[in-house]
């Protein structure tokens, strides 16, 4: 079984894998909005390089509240024109990422940056949208819940108390697979982004249901990549659409 996660556009990155003829899941956030790193993406596409290349910079220095009035102001008045680019151009960005999962017949979540009612319908056939629900891979035994943590409003993101129910619908399994991370600080600490992400509800479930191994992404740039919460190895998967490597999982862990 093959995990990524972060694909963020990294479309050619992902044909390569996906045509391996593994089992492939993919842990959420498939399309670019930005690219801190290049300052690439959907964002771009409508807003400008100059506009991005600022909005970076205020979050990396932690001024979320000016890089939302700088969106703010970048939109008044032109709400619906905005809306209709944001719109054409993430639906263009699914159809190129999605068509990299032909044939694959993979299981897909979504993240913070998602649309999941599009990345639902954008998939090919074979391949599953999964959400609050346990598969069987390999022989193992997979929950896998979808999302990321409240912050802008998009429609990838849910709260401490969905991401609990679903959590809670799963029950013990062999493997947890998450867009988030626990809310353990070395996993959910970005050293570039200086925000944790991290889940209470996740870490409460590993420590109550002990799976073996809990796969994730979200934080393209963590304190530590791999950590053990009581008997669970927690291991993020890594930032895709920098690295280009999947996570194979090793069906044996130690305890």
């Amino acid at each position: 079984m093959l995990i990524v996660a972060d694909v963020h556009g990294a479309t050619a990155a992902l044909w390569r894998i996906a045509g391996l003829g593994e089992p492939l899941v993919v842990l959420g956030d498939l399309i670019n909005f930005i690219d801190y790193r290049t300052n690439d993406g959907i964002v771009t596409e409508i807003a400008g390089r100059p506009f991005v290349a600022e909005m970076v910079r205020l979050r990396t220095a932690g001024q979320f509240e000016q890089a939302r009035h700088q969106w703010r102001s970048f939109v008044a008045g032109r709400e619906h024109e905005v809306q209709r680019a944001f719109e054409r151009e993430t639906a263009a960005a699914y159809r190129d990422v999605c068509a990299a999962l032909e044939g694959s017949g993979a299981y897909v979540t979504y993240g913070n940056v998602d649309r999941p009612d599009l990345l639902a319908a954008s998939l090919p056939e074979g391949c599953r949208f999964v959400d609050g629900e346990v598969v069987v891979i390999e022989g193992v035994r997979m929950g896998i819940v979808g999302g990321g943590m409240v912050s802008l409003g998009t429609p990838g993101e849910v709260t401490e108390e969905q991401t609990a129910a679903k959590l809670e619908r799963l029950g013990p399994v062999d493997v947890l697979g998450s867009h988030l991370p626990p809310a353990v600080p070395a996993l959910s600490n970005d050293v570039i982004g200086g925000r944790a992400k991290g889940s209470e509800a996740i870490l409460d479930y590993l420590v109550r249901q002990r799976p073996r191994w809990h796969y994730f992404g979200d934080v393209h740039q963590p304190q530590a990549t791999a950590w053990r919460v009581g008997t669970t190895r927690c291991i993020n998967v890594g930032y895709f659409r920098a690295t280009g490597r999947a996570v194979r999982h090793l069906a044996a862990p130690d305890r």
